[in-house]
């Protein structure tokens, strides 16, 4: 069987998808359009004069056509998965059509975030989605992100931290974290956020905490964790934080990240009690003020998820769902 993986893949989870696939001796594909930047200075320059004189964005319609020219090499599909449909023209995804007998996409990020017109999502015979009110008013269906890590016990770890979160900047996100913030130093607990900005940001971010000092809690940075790092920041903290985007309803990458690292989590989305790995002991949903943010969650062992319920959020279990590979699933 011939599989082919379209995406940006910003952050690298793509990547687990088609070795996933690879282990499952599937002929696996992956078109990663975010390796498609200007080579030079002159195609830059000729990019940033066409955006702002004509509207046009020569590095979104040069990623395109290496989609188009990588599909005619690697020839017909039995399945395309496309990520970030809404990176794509309804054109460039028409011509993908031609390439597989089915069509299939996963919205990691909520319709009211990251839009997808109608007739772009009319090409797919089947769409996944994480986000809870996607599936409920859109009839997608439902499928959380995934669990890409080895399990690593708990018992094998020595962490230093309370509690860990890195997240890039938000308005709705940097107001909670000034309002946890204090609660955390109320408690004396050890904790470490990471806020990344963009150039130019780094003030503007200082100035909307009130005055912590910076090498104690928290970091302010322009320059982006390697994704393949992130798990050691995870390894040295009890718990990691989990705070939602506006109106996100789906459960991140951090919740499925935790689960493989036996991480508590603490979080502000409520829908997460709906799932059958919660488990209270494990899990804390901040209410709006953080007041039942206690001590005594980060000091009461870690309660192990029964391995039924932890391989149904696993990559091996995602892709036999996704790509049909087991009539079980």
């Amino acid at each position: 069987m011939k599989i082919c993986v379209i995406s940006f893949d910003f952050w690298g989870y793509d990547y687990y998808i088609v070795d996933t696939l690879r282990s499952k001796n599937i002929d696996a594909r992956h078109i990663k359009i975010s390796d498609v930047t200007h080579s030079n200075f002159s195609e830059r320059a000729t990019n940033a004069v066409s955006k702002i004189f004509l509207n046009k964005n020569l590095k979104t319609e040069k990623r395109q056509r290496f989609v188009i020219d990588s599909l005619e090499q690697l020839g017909y599909q039995d399945q395309i998965l496309v990520m970030n449909p809404d990176t794509f023209d309804l054109s460039t995804l028409q011509e993908i059509r031609k390439y597989t007998g089915r069509l299939i996409t996963y919205l990691y990020d909520s319709l009211d975030r990251v839009p997808v017109d109608e007739k772009k999502l009319e090409l797919f015979d089947k769409i996944f989605s994480f986000d809870i009110a996607d599936v409920e008013n859109y009839g997608f269906e439902k499928l959380t992100n995934y669990i890409y890590m080895p399990l690593t016990r708990c018992e094998k770890q020595r962490p230093e931290m309370d509690l860990f979160y890195i997240t890039s900047y938000d308005n709705k996100r940097v107001e909670f974290i000034k309002l946890l913030t204090k609660k955390l130093l109320e408690l004396k607990l050890k904790f470490q956020i990471i806020v990344i900005g963009k150039k130019g940001w780094k003030h503007q971010l200082k100035n909307a905490f009130f005055k912590i000092p910076e090498n104690l809690h928290i970091i302010f940075s322009i320059k982006k964790i390697s994704h393949k790092k992130l798990p050691e920041y995870y390894k040295n903290s009890r718990a990691l934080l989990d705070l939602t985007r506006e109106n996100q309803y789906g459960l991140s990458f951090r919740v499925f990240e935790a689960m493989a690292l036996e991480k508590k989590i603490i979080t502000d989305n409520e829908w997460i009690r709906d799932y059958d790995f919660y488990n209270p002991q494990n899990i804390l949903v901040l209410n709006e003020t953080c007041s039942n943010l206690e001590k005594s969650f980060f000091e009461t062992p870690y309660e192990k998820i029964p391995e039924e319920i932890y391989h149904k959020y696993t990559l091996d279990h995602w892709t036999d769902k996704v790509f049909g590979l087991n009539k079980k699933t």
